[in-house]
């Protein structure tokens, strides 16, 4: 697992920067989707206009909220998936690679 982003609670959602070795995102917003979609998600992702991901909130088997976020851009491999969990007052973007199927 990789702390890939630190992000603040604002009043529109989440506001912070995602960092990886390839990509340096240094304003990104979590804008709430007010119930676009029964199934959709709770959150889309933006960098300034350009919108390059989307959240959906989950529950732990622990019972903690969090968001599953899904990132992806035409330049990207492969979509980055990771979630954002509260770490302290603030809230980690954590990455971790999926596991292949057997």
């Amino acid at each position: 697992m990789a702390t890939i982003g630190t992000f603040s609670r604002t009043a529109e959602g989440f506001s912070g920067s995602v960092k990886t070795l390839t990509l340096n995102v240094k304003s990104v917003k979590f804008v709430p989707t007010e119930g676009e979609s029964e199934n959709g998600p709770a959150f889309r992702i933006f960098t300034g206009t350009t919108e390059f991901g989307a959240a959906w909130e989950k529950k732990s088997d622990k019972g903690n909220y969090y968001l599953s976020v899904k990132l992806d851009d035409p330049s990207f491999p492969a979509p980055i998936y990771a979630s954002l969990v509260a770490d302290g007052e603030d809230m980690a973007l954590i990455w971790s690679r999926r596991r292949a199927a057997d």
